[in-house]
């Protein structure tokens, strides 16, 4: 059985219309891209969806009551809401900066999540 899945490409502004086939699990063949990384995107999208987290966390003495932060690199998409939720226990204290480590392998991915903003101590 042939599944086709419509996707809207996000590599680049021009958000080309992708199709992909797939058969028994597997890219059968891949249409609509204008270029290799639409192909690649919906090749990754339709077999090992991924992505990028962002948030905010308690920060404790600062500016603000919270911080942003993200996730350093995409974790897998079935992980989201577990990341989310790990990181509602999460508190800092501030200061922090751009950069800082706010937790280490969040949520079992093996993803760190970083500091997106500098908050000083008051």
């Amino acid at each position: 059985m042939v599944d086709k899945r419509e996707l809207i490409c996000i590599r680049c502004p021009v958000g080309c219309h992708i199709t992909a086939e797939l058969e028994d699990g597997r890219v059968k063949s891949i249409s609509g891209n204008s270029c290799p990384r639409g192909a690649e995107y919906a090749e990754n999208e339709v077999t090992h969806p991924v992505r990028t987290v962002t948030s905010l966390v308690r920060l404790k003495g600062g500016e603000h009551p919270v911080v942003s932060v993200k996730t350093e690199s995409d974790v897998p998409k079935e992980k989201m809401m577990d990341v989310v939720a790990a990181l509602k226990g999460i508190e800092l204290t501030a200061p922090v900066r751009i950069g800082d480590v706010a937790a280490e392998d969040i949520a079992g991915t093996g993803v760190r999540v970083i500091v997106t903003s500098d908050s000083a101590a008051v």
